[in-house]
């Protein structure tokens, strides 16, 4: 872009009104040409002077930075992580980073006193002058890591932590944080009364391992179960989740989890629904268990829903299949994908792995992992989470959705 400082040549401006309007749009389009003959004049001297000084493109990158919507994130100030958090926009991570470098303060505090003790009752002052200096510089140096940690507005890591779930969490929601060994999904797929979504829920149970589709109909000789009665037939029989697929002009807008037996009910929104043969370059799924990747779930209604996609999935992925499901969250919004990789060597013209530092990941400078698009691919998007299992959806909620109105503050 030009600079402030840059003017216009005086053939970059019209002269005069006049209404003929082909002369109007031969003086814009020359208008239109000095101004961008001044800018690639200005962009190419810019670039002559980075050449011969490459600390001043260095300083231009750092600053030429775009302001998104990411960087303009607002984060509530919280102390503690007891309490209700749901409703709160708050990094769990970095919560939990500064109560632990509290706690090392503190617990360095009390073995400075307990020293100072010893040393008046002793009198006999052992410290030199070079100790005392050594240990000031280790503090300060201690507490400005602490402090950099605390405030860096930045995230360590993309992939999602479960360590750094609040215990209030874990308390309020105890059946999907199990200390026990979790139990092999076994999950029960059906859609709204009289859809016509069957292919689509029947690629859902390609997607959710140890899944199965039971049409659900309305017929006038046959009784229309509610949700609460497939939820209990559902769990009486070993099932640990029921999903279902909710349509609106012959496609699928929203997809409800049923955490069994006793609830919480999460209620998702989709949109962009493509199936896998719609692709470009596609492949077939297998049977075989995919791994499973959460990204970005940072609050603590984020980890929640991270939990409750761990439930849906076994904890030992079979790795002879290739195949992997991302769900991946950003601005709130779920990307659902599902690829097959492969390991392949680096070809000549493509560039080594760079970590989220900017630096190269040493020990894998000539390997590549190539993938390929299963499908389905759609989006979701979380609306409420009900209390239990309802006899009528929406009557007691956990959370809601649209109770938010700053566009900068995210719920995941």
């Amino acid at each position: 872009m030009a600079s402030k400082k840059s003017m216009l040549s005086p053939k970059a401006s019209l002269p005069f009104k006049t209404s003929n309007k082909e002369r109007r749009q031969k003086w814009h389009l020359g208008r239109k040409k000095a101004q961008d003959s001044i800018k690639r004049d200005e962009r190419f001297r810019r670039r002559r002077e980075e050449d011969k000084d490459p600390s001043l493109r260095e300083e231009r990158l750092k600053q030429n930075i775009p302001l998104t919507l990411e960087r303009k994130r607002a984060w509530d100030d919280v102390d503690s992580d007891t309490g209700d958090l749901l409703g709160l926009s708050i990094d769990a991570e970095r919560l939990k980073i500064r109560k632990q470098d509290e706690a090392d303060e503190r617990d360095d505090a009390e073995d400075g006193s307990e020293d100072k003790e010893d040393d008046k009752d002793s009198m006999i002052d052992s410290t030199s002058d070079l100790d005392l200096e050594e240990e000031g510089s280790q503090e300060k140096s201690r507490t400005k890591n602490a402090t950099e940690r605390a405030t860096s507005p930045t995230q360590s890591r993309t992939s999602t932590n479960m360590n750094f779930t609040p215990e209030s969490l874990i308390s309020r929601f105890p059946s999907l944080f199990a200390t026990e060994t979790p139990l092999t999904p076994k999950i029960l797929i059906t859609t709204s009364l009289n859809s016509t979504l069957h292919h689509q829920a029947q690629i859902l149970a390609t997607l959710f391992p140890h899944s199965v589709y039971i049409p659900r109909s309305a017929h006038r000789h046959s009784h229309r179960f509610s949700i609460r009665e497939i939820s209990s037939f559902a769990s009486n029989r070993n099932y640990t989740a029921v999903l279902v697929l909710k349509e609106d002009q012959k496609k699928p807008t929203g997809l409800t989890f049923v955490h069994l037996p006793q609830g919480p009910t999460f209620h998702f929104s989709i949109s962009n629904w493509v199936e896998g043969k719609k692709l470009p370059g596609h492949g077939r799924p297998t049977e075989h268990t995919p791994e499973l990747i959460l990204n970005n779930f940072r609050t603590p209604l984020g980890l929640l829903t991270a939990h409750l996609f761990r439930t849906m999935f076994p904890t030992q992925p079979e790795f002879q299949g290739r195949q992997v499901v991302t769900l991946h969250n950003q601005r709130d919004y779920i990307f659902v994908r599902r690829h097959r990789y492969i390991f392949r060597e680096k070809r000549q013209t493509e560039k080594n792995v760079i970590g989220p530092d900017g630096k190269e990941v040493k020990g894998v400078e000539g390997i590549r992992a190539g993938l390929q698009e299963l499908g389905p691919r759609f989006t979701m998007k979380l609306r409420r989470i009900d209390k239990g299992i309802q006899r009528a959806s929406g009557q007691e909620w956990e959370w809601k959705g649209k109770m938010e109105k700053e566009r900068t503050k995210f719920q995941l």
